[in-house]
């Protein structure tokens, strides 16, 4: 009996190796950040060797440290931020220019142009997105038209295009393997999350070849195996999935109407919906949350841009704090925000706004505010934007929410999590394993193996660690919040 699941967790910043037992405790990690690249304003790239060089790195570190080997991992599964593009040499593997991180924002004329031609509902029909500088494939058209002679290579059938997680596969496999996942597709603007293939009149639409793109197939399928002299033998790679769908599955979100935030540089708030696509009238997006065989589940998602990235500001740029975790006192030191209110919008606006031209802005200053309101204000704007996205869900849903699972390094935070529970009106569960986008890549890789032996096992691996509940008044909740719209209304242009 093998012992271990390996699930290989790049995310935005950082690359991330954990061991996962049979048992669903972590019982090895290991991270390395990388460095991250911004050659113009709003441009935000990273070197595709450097993700690969970290993301193996610390795959090699976990297993040492842990004193264990190849031969006692069942599978590895992948986990992986999420629209990132890159492209490569199918000959020799070479990256063709850096990676267009999902935060980058140099296609926003180009998403303009498109709006205005009126295809933004072509679109969003048939890949469930709006027309964005987030989502993959204007990105793609970006590089291809930017880049002097790459469209006619590509036209050649000489680049491979990829997210994150195909350019890790095709790295492991020694390039025998080009293909991705359904979760990862849905989000390229690319691919009909309803026939579920490659659209052909999309590709059209934006310039691409259809030869550039890797082959789709379960997020639970055997994708191939390591090579042999990676690791000392080779290993099963049977699980990836974006890390937000990965998440979603880790906090066992597996019903209709069961939700997880994970709260990161941004942050990512999904409601599972299950065999049923809900498209939003509300602005949210509607994606593939996880593929088993052909069986097929969908989500309603609302991205937030900039959540710990603002507390990331206060301590880099404004340094009013000397470290993010200092927040948590700053902020509580005072008993409100003052009347001030904090919209950070640095890179435009996300969910359900969906607006590129929206700026950060600090509203209702006084001659008595001080560093803590701020740092209040900016705690309770992570609250409030997680607000706005949860009563999209609810609009489109028609499903109560009672219950949101949260994770990532914020949630540490008490103040906050007691904030986010008294401004939803709703309990907020913190579990005990944090880790969950690493447990759902361990999950699909380890249920796809007979690691695990099916979903209700995993649903009883799950275990809460604290749940906060609301302590404040509707009358209060409404208030605070009414004061966070006209806030919001004020970054918007026009």
């Amino acid at each position: 009996m093998k012992k271990y699941i390996l699930a290989l967790d790049q995310g935005t910043t950082s690359s991330r190796a954990i061991l996962i037992n049979l048992e669903g405790d972590v019982c090895g990690m290991a991270q390395q950040e990388f460095p991250q690249l911004y050659p113009h304003p709003g441009w935000v790239e990273h070197n595709p060797e450097d993700i690969w060089s970290s993301q193996f790195a610390v795959a090699e570190r976990v297993l040492r440290e842990a004193k264990t080997d190849a031969c006692d991992i069942a599978a590895i599964g992948i986990a992986n931020q999420r629209e990132t593009v890159m492209l490569w040499e199918r000959a020799t593997g070479r990256p063709v220019a850096n990676a267009i991180v999902w935060q980058d924002r140099r296609t926003t004329n180009l998403c303009s142009k498109l709006r205005t031609q009126g295809l933004e509902p072509f679109f969003r029909d048939r890949t469930g997105l709006p027309i964005d500088p987030y989502f993959s494939g204007t990105k793609i058209a970006w590089l291809l038209d930017e880049i002097p002679g790459l469209r006619k290579q590509a036209e050649r059938g000489e680049i491979a295009f990829g997210t994150v997680d195909s350019f890790l596969l095709w790295r492991l496999t020694g390039g025998s393997v080009h293909a991705t996942d359904s979760t990862n597709a849905s989000r390229t603007l690319l691919y009909n999350i309803l026939k579920r293939e490659w659209d052909n009149e999309l590709l059209e639409l934006l310039h691409i070849p259809h030869s550039l793109l890797p082959e789709v197939k379960s997020s639970g399928s055997l994708f191939g195996e390591t090579r042999a002299i990676l690791f000392g033998s080779p290993i099963p790679l049977a699980g990836i999935a974006g890390d937000q769908q990965a998440a979603l599955l880790g906090q066992a979100c597996i019903l209709p109407g069961m939700l997880k935030n994970t709260y990161g540089t941004g942050s990512f708030l999904l409601m599972q919906t299950g065999e049923k696509a809900i498209f939003s009238q509300h602005d949210l997006l509607t994606t593939i949350s996880m593929q088993i065989g052909e069986r097929i589940n969908y989500a309603l998602e609302g991205s937030i841009f900039i959540t710990g990235a603002a507390v990331q500001w206060l301590r880099d740029e404004l340094q009013i704090i000397r470290s993010a975790s200092e927040i948590e006192a700053l902020a509580a030191s005072v008993p409100d925000n003052g009347g001030v209110y904090f919209v950070p919008a640095f890179a435009g606006l996300g969910a359900p706004y969906w607006n590129s031209e929206a700026r950060g802005a600090i509203i209702g200053l006084t001659r008595g505010a001080g560093r803590a309101h701020l740092a209040r204000a900016t705690l309770e704007a992570v609250c409030f934007q997680t607000r706005d996205v949860l009563e999209a869900m609810r609009a489109d849903s028609g499903l109560p929410i009672e219950e949101l699972r949260v994770d990532g390094g914020m949630t540490a935070n008490n103040l906050l999590m007691q904030m986010q529970a008294d401004l939803l009106g709703a309990a907020v569960t913190r579990p005990v394993i944090q880790e969950t986008t690493a447990l759902g890549a361990a999950y699909l890789a380890g249920l796809t193996t007979g690691f695990w032996k099916g979903m209700g096992q995993i649903t009883s691996l799950w275990n809460a660690d604290r749940t906060f509940i609301p302590t404040i008044s509707a009358d209060e909740r409404e208030t605070l919040y009414s004061g966070w719209k006209r806030a919001v209304q004020q970054t918007i242009p026009g």
